[in-house]
């Protein structure tokens, strides 16, 4: 007879059970960009309804925001981060191949050496890919405590002259603690992508591209841009369809849902999706894009971290949550907002140094 494998032992339900943000220190207002673009304040706000942005300094690097959001959040949860099985980051941002951030971060914060971490490169959709990741290892056993981080630096892949994207890119990075729950807090994720339209929001040219041209090409650094009018017809045809599904798929109605927390990608594709799919008049809609900009996969958790904190939303309530970006990847799932929110964060170059002499002090006593 052959041998019958173990498999893992199933846990029942997950839930978010704490979030956390950082933002970038800068406040970047509209009329510092306009020039380049040959744009002006009201241009841009009529368009995408930025009226700032929050930017990072040049000493403060993405890997830096990841771990003081996934502090906060792991602090409000009052769990041990050595207790953390997994860490997920969704970024695409950091700036090199191998290894990926997810390791640096989860080792950072305290995270068991035995925690499995990874990235994910899923655009602004990453964050809710994670979410529903981290859903299925723990109702299926895998892991018991799950970190996603949804973390950008996206200035450092800002053309301060091209009008497609420039002038809506912000810095920070959003985080939450996914654990395992009595109740179902987390509903089935529907996501999936159109690769058909994978050049609506792309890079100028790639690395290869830029180590491989000649002096005489003067190939620039690769930059974000985007097909602006492509990326907004199809959000709004496209995503509503999504939303609703995901709706369904957790045996709800659109007027059963309280909190509205889209991707903050522009604030007429908020409204538009919020009309199509019917929520109540009374529903609270996240609109952090209004002056931090858009932060792609910290986007969804930056605006949750926002609503929570300053009160407009509250644990227990339903939350439909999604995003959509580059590839174009998309994904949506209802959840429960949790109790627990960590306080409001920005981080200087001067914290980030702060840090990193204290880290070095405690490892030389520990050499000692």
């Amino acid at each position: 007879m052959s041998p019958t494998l173990r498999s893992a032992e199933p846990s029942t339900f997950s839930r978010i059970l704490a979030v956390g943000g950082v933002r970038g220190e800068y406040v970047v207002p509209n009329d510092d960009l306009v020039g380049p673009i040959d744009s002006s304040d009201e241009w841009i706000q009529r368009r995408t309804g930025i009226v700032s942005r929050r930017r990072a300094s040049q000493g403060v690097l993405v890997q830096d925001l990841a771990e003081g959001a996934g502090r906060s959040a792991v602090e409000a949860a009052g769990v041990d981060p050595a207790l953390i099985d997994v860490v997920i980051i969704s970024t695409v941002s950091w700036m090199q191949p191998t290894p990926g951030m997810a390791p640096i971060v989860a080792n950072r914060i305290g995270a068991s050496p035995s925690a499995a971490a990874y990235d994910v490169n899923a655009g602004c959709a990453g964050y809710c890919y994670g979410i529903g990741q981290a859903d299925g290892m723990i109702r299926s056993g895998l892991a018991k405590y799950v970190l996603v981080i949804g973390a950008e630096k996206l200035s450092d892949y800002a053309d301060p002259t091209d009008r497609s994207i420039s002038f809506i890119i912000g810095d920070g990075a959003g985080a939450a603690l996914v654990g395992p729950s009595d109740v179902p807090g987390i509903g089935p994720t529907i996501w999936g992508s159109d690769g058909s339209h994978s050049d609506a929001i792309t890079m100028t040219h790639t690395w290869l591209d830029y180590k491989n041209a000649s002096p005489d090409e003067k190939i620039d650094w690769p930059t974000a841009r985007q097909e602006g009018p492509s990326v907004y017809r199809w959000a709004v045809t496209e995503m509503p369809k999504m939303a609703a599904r995901a709706i369904e798929a957790a045996g709800l109605r659109p007027e059963d849902i309280d909190v509205f927390i889209p991707h903050q990608a522009n604030l007429r594709i908020v409204d538009g999706m919020a009309q199509k799919l019917g929520l109540r008049d009374d529903v609270v809609i996240a609109t952090d894009i209004v002056d931090t900009g858009n932060t792609s996969g910290a986007s969804v958790p930056l605006a949750t971290e926002r609503l929570l904190r300053e009160g407009r939303a509250h644990g227990g309530q339903i939350a439909l949550q999604f995003g959509f970006g580059a590839g174009l990847a998309y994904a949506a799932q209802v959840v429960l907002l949790p109790d627990a929110v960590g306080a409001e964060q920005t981080l200087t170059a001067a914290d980030v140094a702060a840090a990193a002499a204290a880290a070095g002090a405690t490892t030389d006593e520990a050499a000692e």
